[in-house]
């Protein structure tokens, strides 16, 4: 598809009385002649009939004539930019699409709101209604929008749609890794997140600004995260907390640990899930799943029968917090390894182990465990429910034993030469 420019009122191609100038090009399937006013003029005597454009030299080159250039390649621009929008999206580009897009961008106008923070409000209220969110992508949501608003403010940058480009692409990637401190995992994570609010909005019309495609997120990388080893796991299970509160938080970390189940999953758990010899889960993240089938033993169906299958759940925060409390007090109190990468920036660091811990922590627990008894990846993927095997071996934590028992097995059958 073609456009050109044209003058209103030509004068036989010699007049010096200024003219507006038409932006126009055809949409065939509508057989519609598309025509819109730039709001340009231009004397006939400076317009190039034969190139649709002000002279640019010689004798007949007005001195605006770069300025109204300037203009109309401006137009050109968002034309062929609306249009690759709408081819890459396989969406039919029409007549009103480009008015639209016109409008929005020359004349600051829109039938819809045009406030990024009102659109991200509207968006994250579509997604609740329409409970495509769990609690914990909607709280995300809003940390980003909390982070875009620190952002403005502390680097002075007012968001709009049309701000955002590759200016805000590098100075948002700096205030997060500078002023936020925010490590690789979660500025990707977060920026792709963003990414989705921004599709939304290219979609609903809300901007015709597709920059944003263009941003690359960074490739996540494996963090050196712990993992307990069985004996860990019974010593933190017979260990005497001090409360009954801390001993709810305990049983309920040590289930995972048994089962593999992610924290937000607990809740499901009832009569009706258990069987004799095994918990059916079914997928929340995603519904095609098949159900999972995970096995209990003696220890975890113990600890389903003493709450009579109605686990004692806190918020994901404070049995966090209380599981800390629960590994200092049981004096895991040496120093682990941890590494962080911001940016490009590779760090091992270290913390005493307590202060490693999480709900998460559990379901890593799981995972190793089993790899280090032989246990078969497919096997731990039908209970864990992961379908990424990258995913899953981020789970696999080696620990030292595992390290001398491979070792042994490898080579010692090998006899000292004397």
């Amino acid at each position: 598809m073609k456009h050109s420019f044209y003058l209103k009122n030509p004068q036989n191609q010699k007049g010096e009385k200024p003219s507006l100038i038409y932006f126009t090009c055809h949409f065939n399937k509508e057989k519609k002649k598309f025509v819109y006013s730039t709001g340009e003029t231009i004397a006939p005597v400076n317009w190039d009939f034969d190139y649709r454009q002000p002279y640019l030299k010689g004798k007949h080159k007005a001195p605006n004539n770069l300025t109204v250039n300037t203009q109309l390649l401006r137009y050109t621009q968002k034309f062929e930019e609306t249009k690759a929008l709408y081819s890459k999206i396989n969406e039919e580009f029409t007549s009103k699409i480009l008015r639209d897009a016109f409008d929005l961008e020359f004349k600051k106008i829109s039938k819809k709101n045009n406030s990024f923070f009102d659109a991200y409000d509207e968006f994250m209220e579509e997604k609740n209604k329409r409970k495509e969110w769990k609690q914990a992508t909607n709280k995300r949501y809003i940390n980003i929008k909390n982070h875009l608003i620190h952002f403005e403010k502390y680097k002075k940058y007012k968001l709009t749609f049309s701000t955002i480009n590759n200016n805000f692409d590098t100075e948002f990637k700096d205030f997060c890794y500078r002023v936020l401190d925010h490590s690789t995992n979660t500025f990707a994570r977060n920026l792709g997140l963003f990414k989705t609010f921004m599709f939304w909005a290219l979609k609903n019309k809300y901007t015709y600004n597709s920059a944003f495609i263009d941003f690359k997120k960074p490739e996540r990388v494996i963090t050196k995260e712990i993992a307990l080893n069985l004996d860990q796991v019974n010593e933190i299970h017979t260990y005497q907390t001090k409360s009954l509160a801390l001993e709810k938080v305990k049983d309920v970390f040590v289930f995972q640990c048994l089962t593999g189940l992610r924290y937000g999953e607990l809740k499901r758990i009832n009569k009706r899930t258990v069987t004799e010899n095994s918990i059916l889960i079914k997928e929340e993240k995603d519904v095609a799943k098949e159900v999972r089938e995970i096995p209990l033993f003696e220890v975890s169906k113990s600890i389903l029968e003493k709450y009579e299958f109605q686990l004692p759940l806190i918020s994901n925060q404070k049995q966090n917090q209380f599981i800390k409390e629960i590994f200092k007090n049981a004096e895991f109190t040496f120093d682990v390894e941890y590494s962080r990468t911001k940016n490009r920036e590779h760090k091992i660091l270290s913390k005493p182990f307590y202060k490693r811990v999480s709900t998460h922590t559990a379901r890593r627990s799981f995972v190793t465990i089993l790899k280090n008894k032989g246990v078969a990846d497919k096997t731990i993927m039908e209970m864990s429910g992961h379908r990424d095997l990258k995913t899953f071996n981020t789970y696999y934590k080696v620990d030292n034993i595992a390290k001398h028992d491979a070792i042994n097995n490898a080579f010692g059958s090998m006899t000292n030469k004397d």
